[in-house]
């Protein structure tokens, strides 16, 4: 067997006969197509890829286009790219490009199409050795130039060539494999990072880095240790403000606030539930639960080192973080109370907090059990400390009792309601439906003939 078949057996017997298919279309017709780039890597990877980079070499776009439109749907995403989709399937279609360097930033570039590009040209303008891998379908054959399989092998990441300094976003694309694929990396790859700088990168794209770091990184610890070496720590400053950060010996003795996230992460990225919104929320509320102590730490006169109120204080860099990395309102209003109330299910544990608490911290967290997966990995940054966490199942039993386990507590008594009883609505609407709010959250009532019954001495005339 030879080495592109040993991979190819990884890949879903779907994509195998799509790729067959499209291979033999463009050998019939003069041209040569092969699977490129990620979807190789995946296969060595021993997973399969969920779509198909492919790549067609010795013939021009309006040929494949025209090659292609009898049997599929196209959908031209990247007309100045030579990029080409299949709607309806997973496949991405690209000619071979040169690029050369002409602006600032991620799209600073001028891209010329070139049909009879070498291969081993063509994989120059790639970043790392194992993205620069091709697998001849019809051959099955794999195309190496640079000997990514062995950096593979070796869990080596390395820069392909010089252009790698041309697009910033490779830094924080590193950053992602290295947590991904437990890689370590080359020496002249960190040195090149050094020297680069973040330019004008678009915030969708730096965020799209690290969403795959969180949703996917199985060694986080080593890609944002990267991130330190190569001195990018400083373009997210409420990160590196952590690095340096003293924490009290006796509940923190794996080190400073940075130490402790770092061990955090690696705790979130064992107990991820496979829920990308989920996970991405928690995930990015580990990251900044212990923003607010580089503002609040003292060494106390007994020479204890304390962060009254980092809680709270959390909360203004988060969303400063976060709303230099996506315009996602949705996903700040998410994390922002995580990071705020981090320590809460160890203070109502502690305390034995009533239903009526419990709801209302449902009301402001949204969901309990992202919290507790918070506090658990908080809990679990601590090593070589072991502590129990008997906080976490006593508090998700509570609120499943209480039904706001996965969400929080909605109003049962709403305006229309009030306009059903004959009311009009105006200003006394707020504070009539914020009382019977609290006194459901209370335990009052929790069906709506008792919600009315309550909402009767609020009536006219009553």
């Amino acid at each position: 067997m030879s080495a592109a078949s040993g991979l190819l057996a990884h890949l879903a017997p779907h994509l195998l006969q799509l790729g067959k298919e499209l291979s033999a279309l463009v050998h019939q017709a003069g041209g040569r197509l092969i699977m490129v780039g990620g979807s190789v890597r995946d296969l060595l990877h021993k997973t399969s890829p969920q779509e198909l980079d492919l790549e067609v070499q010795g013939l021009t776009l309006p040929t494949i286009k025209s090659l292609l439109e009898k049997k599929y749907r196209l959908d031209e995403v990247g007309k100045a790219f030579g990029v080409i989709r299949l709607k309806g399937l997973p496949v991405e279609i690209a000619l071979p490009r040169t690029e050369l360097k002409t602006g600032q930033g991620h799209k600073g570039f001028s891209i010329t199409i070139d049909p009879y590009l070498p291969f081993e040209k063509a994989v120059m303008r790639r970043d790392f050795t194992i993205n620069a891998m091709g697998i001849d379908l019809i051959q099955e054959k794999l195309l190496d130039p640079c000997h990514g399989r062995k950096d593979w092998e070796n869990r080596l990441l390395k820069h392909v060539g010089p252009a790698f300094i041309e697009d910033p976003l490779r830094v924080l694309r590193a950053m992602q494999f290295i947590a991904r694929f437990d890689l370590s990396v080359h020496v002249d790859t960190v040195k090149i990072c050094q020297t680069m700088g973040m330019e004008e990168l678009p915030p969708e794209r730096i965020y799209e880095e690290w969403k795959k770091l969180l949703l996917k990184g199985e060694n986080i610890t080593a890609g944002l240790k990267f991130l330190k070496n190569t001195g990018w720590l400083r373009y997210f400053p409420e990160i590196q403000a952590l690095d340096g950060c003293p924490q009290e010996p006796e509940w923190h003795p794996e080190g400073d606030v940075w130490i402790h996230t770092l061990h955090c992460l690696d705790a979130f990225a064992q107990a991820r539930i496979g829920d990308d919104w989920e996970d991405l929320v928690v995930g990015f509320a580990v990251l900044c639960h212990d923003f607010g102590k580089p503002l609040t730490t003292k060494i106390a006169e007994d020479g204890r080192i304390r962060s009254p109120m980092h809680e709270p204080e959390g909360e203004a860099p988060t969303r400063s973080f976060l709303s230099r990395l996506t315009n996602q309102v949705d996903l700040h209003d998410e994390v922002a109370p995580l990071v705020r109330r981090h320590l809460t299910p160890r203070i109502f544990y502690k305390d034995q907090a009533s239903d009526g608490a419990i709801r209302r911290l449902a009301r402001k967290v949204k969901r309990i059990d992202r919290l507790v997966r918070v506090a658990a990995a908080d809990i679990a940054g601590r090593p070589p400390r072991k502590d129990e966490f008997p906080e976490g199942p006593w508090l998700l039993q509570r609120a499943q009792e209480l039904r706001v386990k996965d969400s929080e507590p909605k109003p049962i008594i709403l305006g229309r309601h009030l306009i059903e009883l004959g009311m009009k609505p105006g200003a006394e609407f707020g504070p009539i439906l914020e009382k019977c709010f609290e006194a459901q959250l209370d335990g009052t009532f929790d069906d709506l003939i008792f919600g009315l019954v309550f909402l009767e001495k609020f009536l006219p005339g009553k």
